[in-house]
């Protein structure tokens, strides 16, 4: 497709990273009239990561993907696993005439043993054949692992787009100032600043609010999994608008405890993360708090 072809106007995509506040940010970005997110939030239809174990090298089926947009103003993409795909930036380089980038990204061993512990809970590691039942050996799976080599990534999409195109903030600055980033981004946006409601609960996907599924939630998720997407799609969306999670109803779910990184889930991780945040670095600028202190902390 050449410059000429390409989809004209602002489009925007949050494409990271996987536990890092998006799924809040993507439902209150939502408020904004001049922006229409994406439903679902995650299409899936551009990366080739459609998840933590999908993968798909087939081209994106862009009239299925025209449908997942059902309002007007700047179009919301919020496609998480996209950051960590090699494929993502040539594609949306070659469609999107003027694409804005949108980046949570997490302390990453934190981030790394939360995605974990999700996967865990929610039973999905051995259907797609990986045993994750300890953290070790799951980190030494690259599907994992690449959702937090934030300086790869961001190397491999700032071949293809200036640095100008991205706006980064740390997943806690969604807790502490929540208003100033979103104030940002619509200026980032180039929109009219909204006047958000900020509510830290509501549509969050964080370890306090899962409920992982239960022996039923795993049978019906199964059942689910054999449903044509074509027929499964409407009811995502239709659930997903109206902020329902059939899985978390009590006879598919149970509690669970939260828990926490150890300093053993530092030193499994160390260094390689560590070089990750060092490019993230060297290549952006951006300088994340505190990130590095408990990493210092277990070299001890």
């Amino acid at each position: 497709m050449g410059d000429s072809e390409k989809v004209s106007g602002t489009h925007a995509f949050l494409i990271g990273t996987p536990k890092s506040g998006t799924t809040w940010l993507a439902a209150t970005l939502s408020q904004n009239p001049d922006i229409c997110v994406s439903n679902p939030k995650e299409p899936n239809i551009i990366a080739t990561h459609k998840g933590t174990f999908s993968r798909s090298v087939e081209e994106p089926d862009w009239e299925l993907y025209e449908s997942f947009f059902e309002g007007k103003g700047i179009r919301l993409d919020a496609s998480i696993h996209a950051f960590s795909c090699p494929l993502a930036p040539m594609r949306i380089f070659d469609r999107f005439e003027d694409p804005r980038f949108i980046l949570s990204f997490r302390e990453p061993v934190s981030r790394i043993f939360s995605h974990w512990r999700m996967i865990v809970d929610n039973g999905e590691a051995q259907p797609n054949g990986a045993d994750w039942s300890e953290f070790k050996s799951a980190w030494e799976d690259e599907r994992l692992r690449c959702d937090s080599r934030y300086g790869s990534s961001m190397e491999r999409w700032l071949e293809k787009f200036e640095l100008n195109r991205f706006y980064l903030i740390e997943s806690t600055d969604l807790r502490t100032r929540p208003k100033e980033v979103l104030g940002e981004l619509d200026d980032f946006l180039g929109l009219s600043r909204h006047d958000y409601n900020i509510d830290m609960k509501r549509e969050s996907n964080s370890a306090s609010t899962r409920r992982p599924m239960s022996a039923a939630g795993r049978i019906v998720r199964t059942f689910f999994s054999y449903v044509p997407n074509l027929l499964k799609g409407p009811i995502v969306r239709i659930l997903e608008k109206r902020n329902l999670n059939i899985y978390k109803a009590p006879i598919l779910s149970k509690s669970v405890q939260v828990l926490k990184p150890q300093n053993e889930h530092y030193r499994i991780c160390n260094k390689t993360v560590s070089e990750e945040v060092q490019l993230l670095s060297k290549l952006t600028g951006f300088e994340p708090k505190g990130w590095t202190e408990r990493q210092d902390q277990t070299d001890r």
